[in-house]
């Protein structure tokens, strides 16, 4: 009786995870490459689902993305600040869960399945942007401005170097099956985007304004870099990203400069310090920085002297005049990323700091994004395919488990197989 009780529990257990699973998954995606050497950059391109996406970006991307989330949680622990530490990141995970999509919690979910990461750190990395400071820059021109009318917009990311963020490098393609097919400049293992475009031509800038004696921070509402992910999924034009910019529920002081290179073709720079917001169009007296304003231009340097290069090149501007300017800009000893972006043609030119040399300080790399909105692994050259996670939490092709029970002559006999997914 006893024996037959225990095949019983187990015969049970193995229907549960018959039924577990079923439930299918074909994460697809591959990664190759631009630049050369030290300029070399990861190109990510993942589709389907979120979670299939994130688990292919965590399948390509296993070592750095370990790396990177635990080198990032461990040094900013390391610190001593008490925002940096589990209970603490967890709380703020918790605070800000319920305005979060679930697209971006399943794409978490699968990317620390494809890195073999523990979900709670994937989840404790993303959140220490949310309880820091730091600063940026951005200038968007269109238009008059601008030699083709494209418009361009640059993002610097003034942060850390000492987070070692830049040591991975990684330009992540999303074609999802829901949403609009987007552009994530960012590091291997960060899912949320500092900065990114759309196949729509919306490009997003930030400029952060919390100072460290506003800690602690009420973090009832989104973070921008979580937000910016809805925006990329979701934004089709300036009005749809204003729309959905004004019903957000905010967090902490930023700036912002959001472009639209496709159909308004202009950009607006935006503060926002809840419940405060203030919105700017380009040649705007009440703008904070008049009177040095210009038609078909937008700019938030925190003072650091792009007036007179946007006016120097007036009429001129191309992608080499806004470099220019990007390099001039940045808060020089945590420069980690600047961006240049034509929104109209989709492309961009990036530059990553490298060792202990600051973005603005090397060459930027041109990539055009736009190839990458077809799914061709073999027109690109990837260095490696990701394969689908097996179905549910079954990670053998092909599982066969096999339970006889024999008792009062009756035999049951049971097979799991885990599908190609």
């Amino acid at each position: 009786m006893i024996e037959r009780t225990r095949y019983k529990t187990l015969l049970a257990g193995l229907c549960a995870l018959l039924v577990h699973a079923t439930v299918p998954a074909n994460a697809e995606g591959y990664r190759t490459s631009v630049g050369s050497g030290a300029d070399e950059i990861a190109v990510v391109v993942v589709r389907g689902t979120p979670y299939e996406m994130g688990y292919a970006l965590g399948e390509l991307t296993k070592d750095e993305s370990s790396a990177l989330l635990n080198g990032f949680l461990t040094m900013s622990q390391a610190t001593g600040d008490e925002r940096y530490t589990n209970e603490t990141l967890d709380k703020a995970w918790d605070t800000m869960s319920p305005f979060i999509h679930e697209r971006f919690k399943e794409e978490l979910r699968g990317l620390a399945d494809g890195a073999g990461i523990r979900l709670e750190m994937v989840r404790r990395a993303h959140m220490i942007p949310a309880v820091s400071d730091y600063s940026c820059s951005s200038i968007a021109l269109w238009g008059e401005a601008t030699k083709d009318g494209h418009l361009y917009q640059t993002r610097n990311l003034d942060w850390s170097m000492e987070a070692n963020a830049h040591k991975y490098p990684c330009i992540v393609v999303y074609l999802p099956n829901e949403g609009i097919a987007h552009f994530n400049i960012s590091f291997a293992g960060f899912i949320g985007s500092n900065t990114g475009m759309n196949a729509e031509g919306i490009v997003l800038s930030e400029m952060g304004d919390s100072p460290s004696s506003d800690y602690p921070f009420d973090l009832n509402g989104t973070h921008f870099s979580i937000m910016f992910r809805d925006f990329l999924y979701d934004v089709h034009n300036l009005d749809e990203a204003l729309d959905c910019f004004r019903r957000a529920k905010h967090i902490k002081k930023y700036h912002y400069v959001i472009g639209d290179g496709k159909h308004a073709k202009k950009a607006v720079k935006i503060l926002a310090h809840p419940p405060d917001m203030q919105i700017w169009s380009d040649n705007d007296r009440a703008d904070e920085f008049a009177p040095n304003v210009i038609a078909n231009c937008v700019y938030n340097d925190e003072g650091r002297g792009a007036f007179p290069y946007i006016t120097k090149d007036y009429g001129k501007h191309d992608s080499s005049t806004v470099t220019e300017i990007s390099r001039s800009i940045p808060i020089k000893g945590g420069n980690v990323l600047d961006v240049v972006y034509d929104a109209t043609d989709l492309k961009i030119w990036v530059a990553y700091a490298e060792g202990s040399i600051e973005a603005y300080k090397r060459p930027f790399v041109a990539v055009d994004l736009a190839q990458y909105l077809d799914y061709a692994p073999e027109k690109h050259q990837a260095m490696a395919v990701a394969s689908p996670p097996k179905s549910g939490s079954l990670k053998a092709l092909g599982l066969l488990a096999g339970l006889v029970l024999v008792g009062g002559g009756v035999a049951v006999a049971i097979k799991l197989h885990a599908g190609t997914g």
